[in-house]
């Protein structure tokens, strides 16, 4: 094993030993919220004027069921 290597196998192994708790990132994986949000808002753009119609009478007849 070359040095360089064998220095980053036992730097790999310093960080991750089991008594040393590790460093959490609050942020979480924000590029991929991004990604869903902005997927999810394009799938909503181009559905809704194809289904304006059975959208509208399934509110109406949920909200007319409640009553």
């Amino acid at each position: 094993m070359t040095p360089i290597l064998l220095l980053l196998v036992r730097l790999h192994l310093a960080l991750a030993a089991p008594g040393r708790p590790r460093r959490r990132d609050e942020r979480g994986d924000v590029p991929g919220w991004v990604m869903v949000t902005v997927m999810s808002a394009g799938v909503v753009a181009v559905l809704t004027p194809l289904l304006r119609t059975e959208l509208s009478e399934m509110l109406r007849n949920a909200l007319n069921s409640v009553r």
